[in-house]
């Protein structure tokens, strides 16, 4: 990634400017007034990821900027969590000395939680065996009794070694009701945990008095999915990979909600469903029948490409749209097919990435 000046003194004024910059290219679609949701300024990231360094007996992590293509050591990182920049020196120094878990370690990933959770990943050029775990036991153990809630992973070429587990259990307070998310390393989670919250919130409220049932595309592991419920009679959330899938699941289970249902199946498998061009088998095993659904909204939370055309088209078929994109680029793009049928309500900025170019919008659509 490019080498980011944080600053929290320059936060405000560069949150202004993205809100302009926003506006300014969504203002022919007659968007009303952008409503703002910022960041923390510093430590706001859940999740980081680095290179390690191997120079004779020390041992540092680095990263790259992508523009210049040069490496800088990296001690601290005050765009991540406390908790990320409490364990980053802590484990550092556990593990230069032992020659059995620095051997070809070249990167260390870092998932942390608001609830107090971490998962370290330490990922290798070699094979790992039995002897790596009785190093990697005793180094968390060692971690723990410094008062670290700390998880150690294994990676290496078609290897993986968890300890115990390989998640977090995140819990996420969206206005009067926490929800408990467990949330898989190397899988997608929101960055940013109190942005997150913010979006959830915002999306409860463009949804209250809602008729009718939910259907969710993108829906990851339920991060959506589940404060959602609260405003419809059924909510069926749809998701391809298999391990948000799981995780999905079992964040319905452990939140003890029971109007959501959740089916491994791609945005363009749903169309297919809908359309009664082709029976799936995992709509019938998970005991849905799309019929028994009363669809009044649509969510969607695509990935960077946003939806293709036939997607959008589908989407159009429902009365309100609410849309969370993380490129507004192709959000502008879907936009030119689903104005055709609907207008905009309400339009948000959610400020995911601090001092960078990045933004992430939210858009509620209803029919024109």
């Amino acid at each position: 990634m490019a080498r980011i000046d944080i600053n929290p003194e320059n936060y405000q004024a560069q949150l202004v400017q993205k809100t302009h910059q926003l506006a300014d290219l969504f203002a022919p679609y007659g968007v009303p007034d952008v409503e703002v949701f910022e960041s923390l300024p510093l430590h706001y990231r859940m999740r980081a990821e680095f290179r390690v360094w191997h120079d004779q007996d020390d041992l540092y992590y680095i990263m790259f900027d992508q523009e210049t293509k040069e490496q800088y050591r990296v001690d601290q990182f005050p765009s991540a969590s406390l908790l990320i920049n409490e364990l980053m020196p802590v484990l550092i120094d556990a593990v230069k000395p032992n020659s059995i878990l620095r051997r070809k370690l070249f990167q260390v990933d870092f998932l942390s939680s608001l609830s107090g959770e971490v998962v370290v990943s330490l990922l290798y050029h070699r094979k790992l065996d039995d002897e790596w775990v009785e190093q990697a036991t005793l180094l968390r153990a060692a971690l723990r009794d410094a008062g670290h809630n700390v998880e150690i992973i294994g990676r290496a070429r078609k290897m993986k070694f968890a300890l115990e587990r390989d998640y977090v259990l995140e819990r996420l307070q969206v206005n009067d009701k926490s929800y408990v998310y467990q949330q898989y390393e190397n899988s997608f989670t929101q960055p940013n945990g109190k942005v997150a919250e913010k979006m959830l919130e915002w999306a409860v409220d463009c949804t209250r008095e809602s008729r009718g049932d939910l259907l969710e595309l993108y829906c990851g592991n339920g991060n959506f999915s589940l404060a959602l419920a609260q405003n419809f009679g059924k909510v069926l959330a749809t998701e391809l990979a298999k391990s948000s899938v799981k995780a999905a699941q079992y964040n319905i289970a452990a939140n003890e909600i029971d109007n959501v249902k959740v089916v491994r199946l791609s945005a363009a498998e749903v169309v297919e469903a809908l359309d009664n061009k082709r029976e799936f088998r995992r709509l019938k095993n998970a005991d849905v029948e799309l019929k028994d659904y009363t669809f009044s909204t649509v969510f969607v939370d695509p990935p960077r490409a946003g939806m293709d055309a036939e997607s959008c088209a589908t989407v159009q078929r429902f009365d309100r749209i609410l849309y969370i994109s993380c490129n507004p680029s192709t959000l502008k793009d879907n936009l030119d097919i689903l104005c055709e049928t609907h207008r905009i309500e309400r339009f948000a900025l959610f400020d995911q990435f601090p001092y960078t170019a990045h933004t992430e919008a939210g858009i509620l659509l209803v029919r024109k």
